[in-house]
């Protein structure tokens, strides 16, 4: 039996640019996990999760017909996992077994509703890391990502895969995406073996170290968001407003790369100007998409923090969820966290997780 873990995240910086090729943002992984644990078996398989027994499915109608949103089921995120690793494990010579798959997670509330730290995200990549382990695959940190990342962009179809490389290599990240067109080519091209050993074009992943006098204070709205839904609205808007667009992500690197270089200056002052202008990079792109980033609860969660000097955004694709504020160690926070609370905002008490 084998068990292998793969934290959360949440995105601090470079939202919805991040899913084009090049483009920067930073993430930090959570000491929040998803956990599968593999143990062989001789007559049957099976995949069991203590969350996931009563799993909703979003559905939608096109014409009569009922068709179903794959992209939030965890089942496919796994199944994607396993078919991929197994693959692998084939290419590599080794037989295939018969197992029970268990995944445990720590991702979401009590009463079943998420986060929204990339519980898809960690699911693969936690699947990954145990089949690695049960199959004696050796692979690298590099080629656990690369394997994670097809199996999760063949079921959502879009966003970035930072949320991978965070689950992968954890703390503080400085992301690029790859150019998805390119790995869709090659995978004509190559065995999975030898894409898995490639240079990926435009993918960059460096830790960054944060200023020791920076806190991370996490605020949850107890509304979830479906990311891959908001990330194809942003698509549309995307095609119909092009020179928008095209400046948003203009705004988005040039704020991104400054404040990498305050990460690497630790520079907390740098740090919250690049938060602040990223947020107002975002308003832009929220007004001409006519999708709700911001919404009036995180709004709210931002502006209480900037009373009491901390900079504030909304994390990942907005629309509810988290929202994230960076603050002075030394500041007082208990005032801060007592208003979120009256406003229907729960602090969470989560840490940066480092893999070592």
């Amino acid at each position: 039996m084998v068990t292998a873990q793969a934290p959360g995240k949440l995105y601090i910086a470079g939202e919805y640019a991040v899913v084009e090729t090049g483009f920067p943002a930073i993430i930090v992984a959570l000491n929040q996990f998803v956990t599968v644990t593999v143990e062989a078996k001789q007559q049957y398989g099976s995949i069991v999760s203590n969350q996931y027994q009563e799993n909703s499915l979003v559905w939608k109608r096109e014409g009569d017909q009922m068709v179903f949103d794959n992209r939030d089921n965890p089942f496919h995120y796994i199944l994607s996992a396993i078919h991929l690793t197994e693959d692998y494990a084939r290419e590599l010579g080794k037989p295939l077994a018969l197992y029970q798959l268990s995944v445990d997670s720590d991702l979401d509330a009590v009463d079943g509703r998420k986060f929204g730290l990339g519980s898809s995200a960690a699911v693969t990549v936690a699947t990954v890391k145990a089949l690695n382990l049960f199959y004696e695959l050796n692979m690298s940190a590099d080629q656990i990502y690369k394997l994670a990342a097809i199996a999760h962009l063949d079921v959502q179809g879009n966003g970035s895969l930072g949320d991978i490389a965070a689950s992968v290599y954890g703390g503080w990240i400085a992301y690029r995406s790859f150019d998805k067109e390119w790995l869709a080519a090659q995978r004509h091209e190559a065995t999975l073996s030898e894409l898995l050993n490639m240079d990926w074009p435009e993918l960059s992943i460096k830790l960054l170290t944060p200023p020791d006098n920076m806190r991370l204070l996490i605020g949850w709205t107890g509304s979830p968001a479906s990311t891959s839904q908001l990330v194809d609205k942003i698509t549309i808007a995307k095609a119909q407003k092009k020179a928008a667009y095209q400046q948003f992500l203009a705004d988005s690197k040039a704020v991104l790369e400054d404040l990498i270089a305050s990460f690497n200056r630790q520079d907390l002052a740098g740090i919250q100007a690049g938060i602040r202008a990223n947020r107002l990079a975002l308003d832009r792109l929220a007004d001409f998409s006519g999708v709700a980033i911001e919404t009036p609860v995180l709004k709210k969660m931002r502006q209480l923090a900037e009373n009491f000097g901390g900079c504030a955004k909304t994390s990942g694709a907005g629309g509810g969820d988290c929202g994230i504020v960076l603050i002075d160690q030394d500041a007082e926070i208990t005032p801060l966290l007592d208003q979120w609370r009256a406003n229907q905002i729960e602090p969470l008490n989560f840490e940066v997780h480092e893999i070592k």
